[in-house]
């Protein structure tokens, strides 16, 4: 199986991370405390030297999830929009009630699932999903498309379903944490890729993208982040993307974040439908 653009580096960085030290944990039991469907997400970047010390500091109270033995996987993300860009948009000028769709690739598991995202008016996201067969992962299948209209419908929003392209492609490589006895989670990305069509846009070799998970209230992890100088960081992995690659398009809220830890690439050496293809 050819590996996903970026998921190498990512790897790198989360091995560095020394992400055995925290006691495992498996799916099942992830999914049992914390599958957190409805959920509000704070978002960190943070050096990797500081992370392997956060790292340390969650193992007293955070569990490692562990898949087929494996401290991280590897996730490719397909969004999709509608041709104005009309979901970006609405990221951009921070909309309480907006939507988001995107298909997810697990890409050693071979799973792939059409998910989607919207915010209440309390800023809580919520998510529902939808498995799909490994080679739709950058289509748009007849099922797909009725799950969406259905869910959408079903959360007052009006899309024209029909009409949602392909945009924005993001690989990388995911660890999550768990506190089982919380019910939160915390997410550490590494060797971040954004790509629209074979333009690129990449994280800085030594940052990861720290996300914790949870309820209105910050977690205890976020607490513990902070102590170490981090503080919450205006970043979207869409949105980061898109606005470093149409830079027409309205993106003032993450361009500061964008210069400082982001840079736009040359076009890809291997195409990105060379990792689906492996799966299909």
């Amino acid at each position: 199986m050819t590996p996903v653009v970026g998921a190498a580096p990512g790897d790198r960085i989360l091995a560095a991370l020394d992400l055995w030290r925290l006691p495992p944990a498996s799916l099942a039991e992830v999914n049992a405390a914390a599958a957190l469907q409805t959920r509000v997400d704070r978002k960190y970047l943070v050096p990797a030297d500081v992370a392997w010390s956060v790292v340390g500091d969650l193992a007293p109270s955070h569990h490692l999830m562990r898949v087929e033995g494996r401290a991280s996987t590897s996730y490719a993300s397909q969004y999709f929009d509608l041709p104005d860009w009309q979901c970006f948009r609405a990221h951009a000028q921070g909309r309480r009630r907006r939507w988001k769709v995107r298909s997810r690739l697990y890409t050693e598991d071979g799973l792939c699932r059409l998910e989607l995202k919207t915010k209440d008016n309390r800023g809580r996201t919520v998510k529902h999903g939808l498995e799909q067969p490994p080679a739709s992962f950058r289509a748009m299948t007849g099922a797909g498309r009725a799950f969406l209209d259905d869910r959408l419908g079903a959360d007052g929003f009006r899309v024209p379903v029909g009409e949602l392209v392909p945009g924005v492609r993001i690989d990388y490589a995911r660890a999550t944490l768990v506190d089982l006895a919380g019910g939160t989670r915390v997410t550490i990305d590494g060797g971040l890729v954004g790509s629209l069509g074979r333009r690129l846009v990449r994280i800085d070799r030594q940052v990861v993208l720290v996300e914790t998970k949870g309820g209105v209230r910050p977690s205890s992890a976020d607490a513990l982040i902070r102590r170490h100088g981090v503080q919450l960081a205006a970043v979207s992995k869409y949105g980061v993307t898109l606005s470093m690659l149409e830079p027409a398009l309205p993106g003032a809220a993450w361009r500061r974040t964008a210069r400082r830890y982001f840079s736009v690439d040359g076009p890809c050496g291997t195409r990105h439908d060379d990792s689906v293809a492996a799966l299909a």
